[in-house]
């Protein structure tokens, strides 16, 4: 090997180890976050300056492998951006409904409230995600509850034109 390739090897490696937990979340790098593990398990449960931790980066970018090694690994199922937004959150409006099985299986609170009192399920009906508005009334969600602004998941599809989740949310 000449020396050229070496050094572009050696700035490879180090660049790839240099990414951040977060980086590595938000794009599945599994390998990558596994060997931060190892290092500090407390990264694991770290938070940017958005609030963001892991789970929740790699939830909203769809990394299902990603999501459930976290989980494996402790990440904290509920922890909150700085908006009071979730993992399950996020992905509810995104319309993964296997992440959204994932992290409800692991206990994840579908009622959790955001900064602006909205849930799970008012994000996923304002978005009109109808597959994951059944899941998550199947598995608890509260369509009573009330943003800040006075409207409940059934008011917020209306409101988008989602009949499909409007026809859900109005059964009994």
């Amino acid at each position: 090997m000449n020396k050229k390739y070496l050094l572009l090897l050696f700035i490879m490696t180090a660049t790839t180890q240099a990414q951040s937990i977060f980086e590595n979340a938000r794009t599945g790098n599994i390998t990558a976050i596994e060997k931060q593990y190892k290092m500090n398990q407390e990264e694991i449960n770290a938070v940017d300056s958005k609030g963001f931790t892991p789970l929740i980066l790699a939830a909203y970018n769809n990394e299902v492998a990603t999501v459930q090694m976290l989980i494996n690994k402790g990440a904290l199922i509920d922890a909150q951006d700085n908006s009071g937004n979730t993992a399950l959150m996020g992905v509810a409006f995104k319309g993964n409904l296997e992440i959204v099985k994932i992290l409800i299986e692991n206990k994840a609170n579908v009622n959790l409230t955001n900064l602006n009192n909205a849930t799970a399920l008012i994000y996923a009906s304002t978005f009109g995600q109808t597959e994951i508005v059944k899941f998550l009334l199947e598995n608890g969600a509260d369509k009573t509850i009330r943003d800040n602004r006075g409207n409940t998941a059934l008011n917020h599809a209306a409101m988008q034109g989602n009949e499909d989740v409007v026809t859900v949310l109005s059964e009994e």
